[in-house]
């Protein structure tokens, strides 16, 4: 490869990653690319190095030592403990905010002081620290209860009577099950869920193609909340123009709120919105790319990814950027593995990885080598299949298909992803 290659390291592990490394992979810069820790689907495209996330100082010592031009961070612990931080001080561009823009989903709390100082439509709502004044502000049944902190897409309950709500604060606020000393306590919406990802450069939002994702573990979102089980990419009701209204009526006031109070947001401003019958709100943000509407959004996108995070370091960069889409539907399905959300298997032999089909995108989540050089599970999501078609059913039919082709013992997978909008 030839020196004049840009250098890129993603930071991560999972399928959102893999995700990304595909696409940077399909650069026409052919950036030579790094990953940390990466995983064995990663180590196909990446140089892969044994750096964890958490290690913030391991990873900056990486990024210098190998000159590395642009770090991509997959994950939002390592941007909550100030990773581009660390990063700007050594001189190194990183896609991905600051810890001070972070915060955005590092504390529910203060996303929701956000919105509310931007004007942004949202769930009306409580902060509280204990249980009994947790009660107190639930308005009605279901009501939505929040940890504060982060907690891996796994800490929102819907609690549909008051022993299922004084259950939730007690594990948040008393348990302190992820680390939390404070709740939100929200209403209940109800409608269409849509994630809507926009690229920041701290001045201006661009969004991404619309995508649904499906949090449950069990057909018709029955079960606990898990990391994701699955998406699909367009959101029949959120085209290219609603997407751009809703990128200057909601991503656009918070950049601004936040720039106001001294944070220049560069990186991806995700937004979970629920389309309902009296308008858009907006659940929740997050500050990087979603998991798994990354691997259902970018094998849509023709804009060269590694050209479009580049430009978003540089503030105002974007101004002209004008993203180009494949008009194909993509869904994704999740392969979890037995146990998944509450616990996971590991060390499970994996085949079928060399039967897929031709055109179907294949992202590793949870994977290792075995000492027999095979792959096995290791973690709670294992597998992402990817796939596009004509027609959303066609993309889904295609989908599954090549997830059918991939066996493991306990494999857990939703058969109704993208169900309701194939037709």
């Amino acid at each position: 490869m030839s020196s004049s290659a840009p250098r890129v390291l993603v930071v991560g592990a999972g399928g959102r990653e893999h995700a990304i490394v595909q696409a940077l992979a399909r650069s026409p810069q052919r950036p030579q690319l790094l990953a940390a820790p990466g995983n064995p689907g990663i180590g196909e495209l990446a140089e892969r190095f044994a750096v964890g996330i958490d290690d913030i100082a391991g990873l900056v010592a990486l990024a210098a030592e190998h000159q590395v031009e642009l770090v991509v961070v997959g994950p939002e612990a390592p941007l909550v403990a100030g990773l581009a931080d660390e990063l700007a001080h050594a001189g190194i561009s990183c896609f991905g905010p600051s810890a001070a823009g972070a915060e955005l989903e590092g504390s529910k709390a203060f996303c929701k002081a956000v919105m509310e100082a931007a004007g942004v439509p949202t769930a009306a709502y409580s902060v509280v620290d204990n249980v009994e004044d947790g009660v107190a502000a639930i308005s009605g049944y279901p009501t939505v209860i929040k940890a504060d902190g982060l907690a891996a897409g796994k800490g929102v309950v819907i609690a549909e009577d008051e022993a299922a709500a004084r259950a939730a604060l007690s594990e948040f606020l008393i348990e302190h099950k992820f680390g939390t000393e404070k709740v939100v306590v929200e209403e209940y919406l109800d409608g269409e869920e849509c994630s809507l990802l926009a690229i920041c450069d701290g001045v201006t939002a661009v969004p991404l193609a619309s995508a649904q994702d499906y949090k449950r573990i069990f057909d018709g979102d029955l079960g606990p909340n898990t990391g994701g089980m699955g998406s699909y990419s367009p959101v029949l009701a959120v085209d290219e123009n609603r997407a751009a209204e809703f990128a200057r009526t909601i991503h656009q006031p918070v950049l601004d709120e936040l720039r106001a109070r001294g944070i220049v947001f560069h990186g991806v401003l995700y937004a979970g919105l629920m389309l309902s019958s009296s308008g858009v709100k907006v659940l929740e943000f997050n500050a990087r790319f979603g998991d798994p509407e990354t691997q259902t959004i970018l094998p849509r996108l023709r804009t060269d990814l590694l050209e479009l995070l580049t430009a978003a370091t540089v503030e105002d960069g974007l101004r002209e950027v004008l993203l180009e889409w494949d008009d194909r539907p993509a869904v994704t399905v999740v392969l979890a593995s037995a146990g998944y959300p509450e616990s996971s298997s590991s060390g499970e032999l994996i085949s079928g990885l060399d039967r897929l089909p031709a055109g179907v995108f294949l992202t590793h989540a949870g994977t290792d080598v075995d000492e027999r050089g095979a792959i096995v599970t290791a973690g709670g999501r294992v597998l992402n299949v990817t796939a596009l078609g004509f027609n959303t059913a066609i993309a889904r039919t295609t989908a599954y298909s090549a997830a059918n082709q991939i066996k493991f013992d306990g494999m857990q997978l939703r058969q109704d992803i993208a169900l309701k909008v194939a037709g």
